[in-house]
């Protein structure tokens, strides 16, 4: 039996959440919040740990994740599950702007690159274009997928946005860059890139709740989706990659880790007396109960990440050819509900996994054995 969290300021409602949940007031679970790929308790870490500098840099970016949280609560909307299909274009055709905040937080700002027009001097920019272009590739050559929101969405990004912002969000509209201090350029790390569209992705399609078990889910899609471009554009196959999320916001750093996140290993990313230990857990034995971070959608996401990459390095090859396809039409799945919890997700996996390729085949064997592997129950 669901249990239910209160959603929302504007219109408050209850919404069923599966899963090991108690009923808990929560007013910080809007449908279509900004998406940050840095979450909320390593910046606390930093505003807590670092220098000075990096304390005010990080109370900062707090700050403006805080207040365009709130500006989005108020302007939220219910995106169409499977894109707009009316204003699907009849060729598909890969459309990108990038526009330059010039250190401000007023959103779009100027524009500096179209599509097809030739790369300016600014590497952020060049890297926002290529790594945009790199997503709608990945969708459309791999699941003939019409943009992020399959019906012809224009990618739109913004490079050095805010001063002394380390972060990078999605809003539903724009993918955001801030110029990072602490961590290396936001831009130049493509599965970065990747998850944060992806959150589109999932916005219409499951419209997965951004909290509790459905937020990580939602988080996970997007860790999964954005190592798969990668991988891609790497020509990794699954048993070849680190399946590192974010390795190069700590290239050229003093960080003491490899990444944000690993998939390969959960809770084993980072150990740094400024941004804190790793916390994510591999088993649901170790499952976080928490409030913080819309309930820990960022620290328990390490579960289903980790039962995708068994899946993936266990099948071989590619990750996107089998794994890959899997977890996609799952996320299209009409049956799985916007507060689905890991069980309800995973079977739904089984389920794909038998249509997809048959209810005797390694496939299947392959989802239902990383699912027990990290004590989901189906």
């Amino acid at each position: 039996m669901p249990v239910f969290m209160f959603i929302g300021q504007a219109a408050a409602q209850w919404v069923p959440v599966e899963g090991p949940e108690r009923n808990t007031m929560c007013d910080c679970a809007q449908r279509h919040p900004i998406l940050c790929i840095i979450p909320p308790d390593i910046l606390e870490n930093i505003a807590r740990n670092g220098t000075p500098e990096q304390r005010a840099e990080a109370m900062n970016t707090l700050a403006v994740d805080n207040t365009m949280r709130a500006m989005r609560l108020a302007q939220r909307r219910r995106a169409p599950r499977g894109g707009d299909r009316r204003l699907t274009l009849a060729t598909p055709t890969k459309t990108r702007l990038i526009y330059d905040a010039h250190n401000d937080t007023n959103l779009p700002g100027e524009l500096v690159r179209s599509e097809g027009q030739a790369a300016t001097a600014d590497q952020t920019a060049t890297e926002a274009y290529d790594g945009l272009g790199h997503v709608w590739d990945f969708y459309y050559d791999i699941f003939e997928r019409n943009s992020i929101d399959d019906a012809g969405l224009t990618l739109k990004g913004v490079v050095h946005f805010n001063r002394g912002y380390d972060n990078a969000f999605w809003d539903s509209q724009y993918m955001v860059f801030g110029d990072g201090k602490l961590f290396g350029r936001f831009t130049a790390s493509l599965d970065v890139i990747g998850h944060e569209l992806t959150h589109g992705v999932t916005e219409h399609e499951a419209g997965l709740a951004y909290l509790m078990q459905p937020g990580a889910l939602n988080e996970s899609m997007s860790d999964v989706f954005g190592i798969m471009i990668k991988q891609r554009v790497l020509n990794q196959k699954a048993t070849e990659a680190n399946w590192i999320i974010g390795e190069e916001l700590f290239h050229g750093t003093h960080l003491q880790g490899i990444g944000l996140r690993s998939m390969k290993a959960p809770g084993t990313a980072f150990d740094d007396p400024v941004l804190g230990k790793d916390n994510q857990p591999a088993h649901m034995s170790k499952y976080v109960r928490t409030l913080k971070d819309n309930g820990g959608v960022h620290i328990n996401s390490g579960i289903p990440n980790h039962a995708f990459y068994l899946v993936a390095t266990a099948l071989g090859g590619y990750a996107w050819e089998k794994a890959g396809r899997i977890w996609y039409e799952t996320l299209r799945d009409s049956q799985l509900r916007s507060t689905a919890g890991f069980t309800r997700f995973a079977r739904r996996t089984l389920a794909q996994a038998s249509t997809l390729y048959g209810a005797k085949s390694a496939e299947l064997k392959a989802v239902q054995d990383a699912w027990s592997q990290v004590g989901v129950k189906v």
